[in-house]
């Protein structure tokens, strides 16, 4: 019996959007006039600065409205891992610098904040950031349970704050899993406490909202929702002391220096604002393309399961693990059948090991290295779900008869 194919050339299934997303073309318009003719520094004063320094403004409030925050709360970056690391990073040493600046404090009172409460699920930018603020700044790093479909229980947040807790960091959605954090919830419960609130929604936008969380600072990147990679959001509120992480000029209202890309900024404000208006009609179509391949994929394939949560994850998202094969050679059977995928998050370039977020979960490390996340494009249609479906049956079988 020979190994399974595809009954005709088709044009290829990219799955990999929570990787990048296909840039969208009314970003590039965008921001082509600020890559030619409108080539000025926004910080000159003269007219060719003024223009690019108007396109910057403009773009910052337009990102602003979407996120339901003030212009001055955005801070543009060079993508979710800047962000993310100028988020924690910038508040905490921010809060150090701000209690040592109080002459008032006197010996009574209350401790400096230096605890800070995350999950073993989050970004592998999250994690490092709070590992840094542990090993160099002396900060005590929470690490809150989680569920074995990866949801956070607001009562395991709740005990694991403490009065010198600064910072909860939590992801929005899992990029590995999908699975979905109640972030107002969560929210609310380290505001309950004193403690402020960061999310990474970088793989929320375009398929969740942004605004109405209630969160003090958030985690965006460009390429997850169509603008090209290299351009980010940390958007934390003004009134929050920062200590910037890039020095220099002042950019950024003294937030994070260094010359604007300002026609990367548009097409981020852009892309962001077409996906926001299109998010409700796009999220209800793919979840419904996107639970009949979850539906068939499990049906059809011996051995397979899911990862994260059965119905609070993102529309786009479907992750499973194959147990008895190896996730590599899966995804390398899927290419050749015109279907790309991945195994994880794209961040954890040349690691070996298995996923931190499924062992998380308590999946033993060998079924751990089986696993493959496909995450699905906007455009994406009921024949393509069926289509990959038809794959990833194909490409395990064909798998099990070559060990065989």
């Amino acid at each position: 019996m020979g190994l399974e194919q595809e009954p005709e050339a088709k044009a290829p299934l990219y799955l990999d959007t929570a990787s990048a997303a296909p840039v969208r073309r009314e970003a590039l318009e965008a921001a082509w006039p600020y890559l030619t003719g409108a080539f000025g520094n926004p910080s000159s004063h003269h007219e060719v600065g003024r223009t690019s320094a108007d396109a910057l403004k403009d773009a910052r409030r337009r990102v602003a409205k979407v996120l339901g925050m003030r212009s001055t709360d955005i801070v543009f970056t060079s993508g979710g891992t800047e962000s993310d690391n100028l988020a924690i990073i910038g508040i905490a040493l921010g809060a150090l610098a701000d209690g040592d600046a109080d002459p008032g404090a006197g010996p009574d009172a209350p401790p400096p904040r230096r605890h800070i409460v995350t999950s073993a699920l989050e970004h592998e930018a999250v994690l490092a950031a709070t590992d840094f603020l542990a090993r160099r700044h002396g900060f005590e790093i929470t690490v809150v349970p989680v569920g074995p479909d990866g949801t956070i229980a607001v009562e395991a947040l709740r005990s694991a704050l403490r009065e010198d807790t600064l910072l909860v960091s939590l992801g929005y959605v899992n990029n590995e899993i999908g699975t979905v954090a109640d972030i107002a919830a969560l929210a609310k419960v380290a505001h309950d406490a004193g403690a402020l609130f960061h999310t990474d929604a970088v793989q929320a936008a375009g398929w969740l909202p942004l605004s109405g969380l209630g969160v003090d600072a958030m985690s965006l990147a460009g390429h997850k929702v169509g603008a090209p990679k290299g351009i980010g959001v940390a958007a934390i509120r003004a009134r929050i002391p920062l200590e910037p992480l890039i020095h220099g000029g002042g950019q950024e209202s003294g937030r994070r220096s260094g010359t604007e890309n300002v026609a990367l900024a548009v097409a981020f404000a852009t892309a962001l604002e077409l996906a926001e208006a299109e998010r409700v009609e796009i999220a209800d179509r793919v979840l419904a393309i996107r639970d009949d391949f979850i539906a068939e994929v499990l049906t059809t394939v011996s051995g397979a399961f899911l990862t994260g949560s059965d119905c609070s994850r993102t529309p786009n998202h479907a992750s499973f693990c194959f147990s008895g094969t190896s996730g590599e050679s899966v995804l390398l059977e899927l290419e050749r059948l015109g279907v790309t995928a991945s195994s994880g998050s794209a961040c954890a370039v040349g690691s070996d090991e298995p996923s931190h977020v499924l062992t998380a979960l308590g999946i033993a490390d060998d079924v751990a290295k089986t696993s493959v996340r496909f995450t699905f494009p906007a455009g994406f249609t009921a024949e393509e779900g069926r289509r990959a479906a038809h794959s990833v049956s194909a490409a395990v079988k064909n798998l099990a008869l070559s060990y065989t």
